[in-house]
């Protein structure tokens, strides 16, 4: 999956040219782990997903329906380069993202009127991003410390800014507000199953990873917050057998050690003057 990504853009160059996050930063050592990166995502979605003005902002114009794998390679590429691309790149791309955003309206089927420059929507979906690499890190790969949880909220915070996300948590304890506030218009819906049985046929991992797809899927409903996962309805279906877990766990760990010259964390570890083994020393 990381030479999928890393094969559409040279995260090398320009020599020297710095990212948005310095190569220190909590979000730099989470983004290089495949696993966290594909179940954290999934876990984002879910939670956008439940939120219905979010919801159908992204099915009523996206075309994941039809080209799901293209789908997700764009929005896995914009998350790599958000984090690791030259500054440049990232605020090019940024800036198209928030374009694309500003044609993006409607009303739900539910009837509310949405637009996806709304910032408290925009808050939403960079607090549930942020939950969803974080939490996926932290129970399947590594346990992140308080301190840890909270530096990556306010490193995050001036890329949260350039997309629109002026209000988004920059702490631990204002996402649990968040979500406090978030409670009651969260609901289930036909849409967030769909979404799932999509992932699970669309081709998102090699042919050789591709048993593991759904315990990812699994994985990431699991890191929901209990009450989210009862409200969506995602019942046992959705559990991950205990064989399972410790098989993505192993996956997780065998990817947190490979060092592959055509991830984008080492090519933008190249391109700083970084050691290739830079992220992946013990710390």
């Amino acid at each position: 999956m990381r030479q999928r990504l890393g094969s559409q853009m040279d995260f090398s160059i320009p020599q020297g040219e710095p990212a948005l996050l310095p190569p220190s930063s909590v979000s730099w050592r989470i983004f290089k782990n495949p696993v966290a990166l594909f179940v954290g995502g999934v876990t984002a979605v879910l939670l956008e997903l439940a939120e219905p003005r979010v919801r159908d902002a992204i099915w009523q114009h996206s075309t994941f329906r039809s080209h799901a794998l293209r789908r997700l390679q764009r929005t896995g590429l914009a998350a790599l380069v958000t984090v690791y691309g030259p500054q440049t790149k990232a605020k090019a791309m940024i800036e198209g993202v928030v374009r694309m955003h500003g044609r993006v309206s409607g009303r739900t089927s539910e009837g509310e009127p949405y637009h996806a420059t709304d910032p408290e929507l925009l808050d939403w979906v960079q607090a549930t991003a942020e939950f969803g690499f974080m939490e996926a890190y932290h129970v399947y790969v590594h346990r992140l410390h308080f301190f840890e949880r909270d530096a990556m909220f306010a490193e995050a915070r001036p890329v949260a800014l350039l997309y629109g996300a002026v209000d988004a948590p920059t702490s631990q304890a204002e996402l649990y507000a968040l979500f406090d506030v978030m409670r009651q218009r969260l609901v289930a819906s036909p849409i967030i199953l769909e979404f799932l049985e999509i992932m699970e046929e669309v081709p998102a991992l090699p042919g050789v990873a591709r048993p593991l797809q759904r315990p990812f899927l699994k994985a990431a409903v699991e890191i929901l917050p209990r009450w989210v996962r009862e409200r969506l309805a995602l019942g046992d279906r959705w559990t991950l057998k205990p064989w399972e877990r410790a098989f993505v766990k192993m996956t997780a760990a065998i990817c947190e050690s490979i060092v592959l010259p055509s991830s984008p964390a080492v090519q933008s570890c190249r391109r700083l003057g970084l050691s290739e083994s830079y992220l992946y020393r013990r710390r």
